[in-house]
């Protein structure tokens, strides 16, 4: 037989799809863009808190639309790449071998928080449109939508996805301990957020969970093995 016919195997073999360290990138990069734009665009201005002044915040979406509709431009691009995030890991550990539920709980985590940033981008969208700055209470209520989509319930479905990744992680070894001990935290972080519906200081929880992610996000999608055979099944 002649060595052109011989079929050589590697003894590794390698999970395909997208780096999803490069889609985490992607992801942070289009989110903090969008606060980027609103404060060129708006000059500086605050983005309006659900809990603020209704007239300060009223002012704002009436003198700034257009940093309003590129903020939300962004954030609705944002959710896009989480979205392949959230499907190429947990390909990826399946890839792996891992059979715990913990992959299923992670593409739950990661999908919902995908779907509710687009919710809470679209309600920013809706908010820039001519006229509904002049109803204070329509404008008051897309905007608590807004907020507890992008805010409350985002981050809480985040912080399953970091859970979901990183049980599995820490147990197998698919990436370094500290990354997988970082992801744990961190959901706990956005999970005890959920009391920010009821006390509002706990909202200081939301950006923490929230920026601390995308490190988390990034480090995992660069360190997450692609080699099925260097590691035992779960």
């Amino acid at each position: 037989m002649s060595t052109a016919n011989q079929v050589h195997h590697s003894p590794y073999e390698q999970h395909r799809g997208p780096n999803p360290g490069a889609l985490a990138i992607v992801y942070t990069t289009l989110f903090i863009a969008s606060l980027i734009i609103f404060g060129v665009l708006s000059h500086g201005a605050a983005f309006p808190r659900p809990n603020g002044s209704l007239t300060d915040a009223q002012q704002v979406f009436l003198r700034f639309p257009d940093a309003i509709k590129f903020n939300a431009l962004f954030q609705f691009g944002a959710a896009i790449p989480l979205g392949l995030f959230t499907a190429t890991v947990t390909s990826r550990l399946s890839f792996l071998g891992v059979n715990a539920s913990g992959v299923s709980i992670a593409m739950f985590g990661g999908i919902t928080a995908s779907v509710f940033i687009t919710i809470s981008s679209l309600c920013g969208w809706i908010m820039a449109q001519p006229g509904i700055a002049d109803e204070v209470h329509i404008l008051h209520a897309v905007q608590l939508l807004s907020f507890a989509s992008g805010g409350i319930a985002h981050i809480v479905a985040l912080g399953l996805l970091m859970a979901g990744i990183s049980v599995p992680c820490l147990l197998g070894r698919y990436t370094p301990k500290w990354v997988a001990w970082s992801g744990l935290v961190l959901a706990g972080i956005a999970e005890l957020s959920t009391l920010s519906l009821v006390i509002p200081a706990a909202g200081y929880l939301l950006p923490l969970a929230r920026f601390g992610s995308y490190i988390w996000l990034i480090s995992t999608g660069f360190t997450l093995t692609k080699h099925r055979q260097l590691h035992t099944a779960l």
